[in-house]
């Protein structure tokens, strides 16, 4: 969902534990060894699910209230299986800390980018975002108590409903970022899923999601 940054800082523990599998059941986590890249899934859409059950597992161990978005999420909802370049993860802002000391327990790699609305992790040589503000608006315990509890092959986590998914990719538009080619499968894949109203509602008059819309209607998605 969100662009890495180039100059990400890298923070860590020295003497971190190695990479903690987490299972479903009660008990201590049997740690692994970290997958080196000869390891991974050679499809990379298997590669980034991997990831998504890893780190979500990790995060319901935990205790912490979250929910998958970005790419996954949608996979999850029915949409495509064509995965995007990453996982996501929406935290509120006040349990960005908190979550990020229990990735960094669990073994992964945890990053502080420059930008000041999400943390980055890696899990089997992939990139996990945490992100705590979805276009410019923190994430909201209540957007987080919306979320649809869905399975992600073999692991069940909360997602986030379409609704919100679509909102923050829309209100997201701006003459900075506009990438309608890469949003427009998603809306045809969820359209009977979403409140569409809700969604103008959210994303007011601007003008970049109102083109959005003028698009999404002439090609009868709505």
């Amino acid at each position: 969902m969100a662009e890495n940054g180039e100059d990400a800082v890298r923070t860590w523990r020295p003497g971190a534990p190695e990479l903690r599998l987490a299972s479903e059941g009660p008990g201590e986590a049997l740690p692994v060894q970290p997958a080196d890249e000869a390891d991974l899934p050679r499809d990379r859409n298997q590669a980034i699910l991997e990831a998504a059950k890893q780190v979500g597992a990790v995060l319901k161990r935990g205790g912490h209230l979250f929910a998958l978005a970005g790419s996954v999420a949608v996979h999850a909802h029915g949409g495509s299986g064509n995965l995007q370049h990453d996982v996501d993860f929406c935290v509120r802002p006040e349990d960005a800390g908190p979550v990020a000391a229990t990735l960094r327990d669990a073994g992964l790699t945890v990053y502080t980018p420059p930008e000041d609305w999400l943390i980055k992790a890696t899990c089997f040589g992939q990139d996990v975002d945490v992100i705590f503000e979805l276009a410019h608006r923190p994430v909201s315990e209540e957007m987080l108590r919306r979320a649809e509890e869905l399975p992600v092959e073999s692991v069940r986590m909360p997602v986030l409903a379409p609704t919100d998914l679509l909102t923050g990719l829309i209100a997201a538009f701006s003459e900075h970022h506009c990438d309608f080619g890469a949003v427009l499968p998603i809306a045809r894949a969820l359209r009977e899923k979403v409140d569409w109203e809700q969604v103008r509602r959210d994303c007011g008059d601007a003008p970049m999601p109102a083109a959005f819309f003028f698009l999404l209607e002439r090609l009868n998605v709505i």
